[in-house]
């Protein structure tokens, strides 16, 4: 396993102000209540964090704001996914010059590509980033579902590892199967329900939304996999499984992950739920099934964070 990545990695959410400047002031005390909660590393500008509708000054000031809060306690992971070769590698020199640990890659948006296309791409990308890089494959955003073999191109090119958010369970463990032999390549999954099973086939950790709003409950499951007490999975498995029924089915829109996360997030008073456009808020209807929601799962009895 690569020391640096394992455990649980939240893509940060990206506090925003109603006018669409960063809200500083939640920002810290969010990266503050992650670290409390004993998260293992922070990931920046993810689609949770919704770095594409973000501004590239916007997303230099939240690299360089969250890495200065960070301070090297965990691993500062930045998503530099761009529809412009040019801006993402600016905002990968800029993670660097800010102090992160890594950045991570997608193919770019918009425009379909084919999986040789992609190669390509990473072969003219790659030696030309100045940290350590992961490989991303978000099909339902990108219109392209990593093969294996373009994940075996990217880490003969140097990649250090993969976030999986495909949520298809073959392909994880078509990944798992295939760098077995390679415990230095991190295969990461961003399916939160898939990982006690990853886990026990050699997989890192988890890029966990709900790390957001319930990080002790997500380390605790982490925790319970690496100690392989199956009675504390299984407990803290049912509860991962119910925000998957609960938080993020509120509403009707594709959005509603996003809105959810940093509606919960709101309700516990940790930071405002302002989204960039397209994606706005809940309206007063889902946010009380989402407080109702927290009543329920009684989040402030054995999740708090003191």
């Amino acid at each position: 396993m690569n020391p640096s990545l394992h455990g649980i990695i939240p893509p940060m959410v990206t506090p925003l102000r109603e006018n669409g400047d960063l809200d500083t002031h939640a920002h810290k005390r969010l990266i503050t209540y992650l670290l409390r909660g004993g998260v293992h590393g922070i990931f920046l500008l993810g689609t949770t964090g919704e770095g594409p509708s973000l501004d590239h000054g916007l997303r230099k000031q939240i690299v360089s704001e969250a890495c200065t809060v960070i301070n090297k306690r965990v691993p500062t992971l930045v998503c530099i996914t761009d529809t412009s070769f040019k801006e993402t590698l600016a905002l990968a020199q800029h993670a660097k010059e800010a102090g992160a640990d890594y950045v991570v890659l997608a193919s770019p948006y918009y425009f379909p590509i084919s999986q040789e296309e992609f190669q390509e791409y990473l072969v003219a990308l790659a030696p030309r980033l100045p940290l350590p890089f992961l490989i991303y494959n978000m099909p339902s955003c990108t219109k392209i579902h990593l093969a294996i073999e373009t994940v075996k191109k990217a880490k003969a090119l140097g990649a250090i590892g993969i976030k999986d958010s495909s949520g298809n369970r073959a392909y994880l463990l078509s990944l798992l199967q295939e760098f077995r032999d390679d415990p230095s390549f991190s295969i990461i999954t961003g399916n939160e329900a898939l990982l006690p099973e990853m886990m026990q086939k050699g997989g890192c950790g988890a890029v966990a939304g709900g790390a957001n709003f319930f990080p002790k409950l997500f380390v605790a499951l982490y925790d319970a996999c690496i100690a392989n007490d199956r009675d504390a999975v299984a407990r803290h498995l049912e509860r991962v499984n119910w925000i998957s029924n609960t938080i993020y089915n509120v509403g009707k829109q594709e959005s509603k992950y996003v809105k959810g996360t940093k509606c919960t997030l709101s309700v516990m008073g940790i930071c405002n739920d302002y989204a960039a456009p397209p994606i706005g808020q809940f309206n007063s209807t889902e946010r009380n099934q989402i407080i109702r929601y927290l009543e329920e799962f009684s989040y402030k009895d054995e999740y708090t964070i003191k």
